[in-house]
């Protein structure tokens, strides 16, 4: 995504590569370190790094990554640089503000659609929303074309996180790598679940009741909440939800005269994530 931004802007790809690995490390740091939050043993069919070598080696492999991140960006104190480098610090301030606000909903069940997509945005939008325009930062484009490129990421986060609480709940763990029902066991307030929680009071309090339950959910507790979940629509609206994000992530594209075949790929990466499986 970091390298189709420089390319839309007119720069050579080779431009947005350090964007690009900086952005990755990030991404992976937060990975490393939300396993360990939630408890998760396997991530895309393997285990996960505090899983394999424990949860000091974890922490530091996480820290480092990060740190690592703005290395590569500070090699050359440029001005385009020094502008990417505060463009991914802000974005994985708002990440952490995210995951902050993911972990304080674990306290509560008054978590509605709003509150969720706040607590998205900053979770996963930002940082797509960085990755989508640090190319086009390296490459010096207009604060235009910038801006622009940032709102299609930040929209298409928004999108991949409403398909990645759909599959967390009702995905195929032989494709997702991960087990099914996962969200759910750990009481997580995703999409789907916070519309039906805010929703039709019957169904609202039918899940409130599995999720104030003492101790671990059961298997038959998941299968309870994922039917009160269907029943009441919160696969289907949270799929609608990511159907309007993709709409408003291609709409930012159009007009600010971007290269027609860099545009074009963003177009069929950002419904590739909408149409994922995994």
């Amino acid at each position: 995504m970091a390298v189709l931004s420089a390319e839309a802007a007119g720069a050579p790809a080779a431009v947005a590569v350090p964007g690009a690995v900086a952005v990755e490390l990030v991404h992976n740091f937060s990975l490393v370190h939300d396993d360990m939050i939630d408890g998760d043993t396997e991530r895309r069919h393997r285990a996960t790094v505090w899983a394999a070598f424990g949860t000091d080696d974890a922490i530091i492999t996480g820290d480092a990554l990060h740190n690592l991140a703005f290395q590569v960006l500070l090699v050359d104190l440029t001005p385009e640089r020094v502008a990417a480098t505060a463009r991914l610090a802000r974005a994985t301030s708002a990440m952490l503000a995210g995951q902050a606000a993911d972990m304080a909903f674990d306290d509560t069940l008054d978590v509605g659609l709003d509150d969720c997509l706040a607590m998205e945005a900053d979770k996963t939008g930002a940082l797509l929303g960085c990755a989508a325009s640090i190319g086009a930062v390296l490459a010096g484009a207009d604060p235009a074309v910038v801006e622009a490129l940032d709102s299609y990421g930040r929209e298409l986060g928004l999108a991949f996180q409403a398909v990645d609480d759909v599959l967390g709940i009702w995905g195929d763990p032989a494709v997702t790598g991960k087990a099914a029902g996962n969200d759910l066991r750990e009481r997580k307030k995703s999409m789907p679940v916070a519309i039906v929680l805010t929703g039709e009071p019957g169904a609202a309090a039918e899940l409130a009741a599995v999720y104030r339950q003492h101790g671990d959910l059961s298997d038959d507790d998941v299968a309870r909440a994922t039917r009160i979940l269907e029943a009441a629509g919160g696969r289907e609206r949270t799929l609608d939800e990511a159907g309007d994000r993709l709409g408003a992530a291609l709409a930012a594209i159009d007009g600010v005269g971007l290269v027609p075949s860099a545009c074009d790929e963003l177009r069929g990466l950002a419904r590739f994530v909408v149409d994922r499986r995994f």
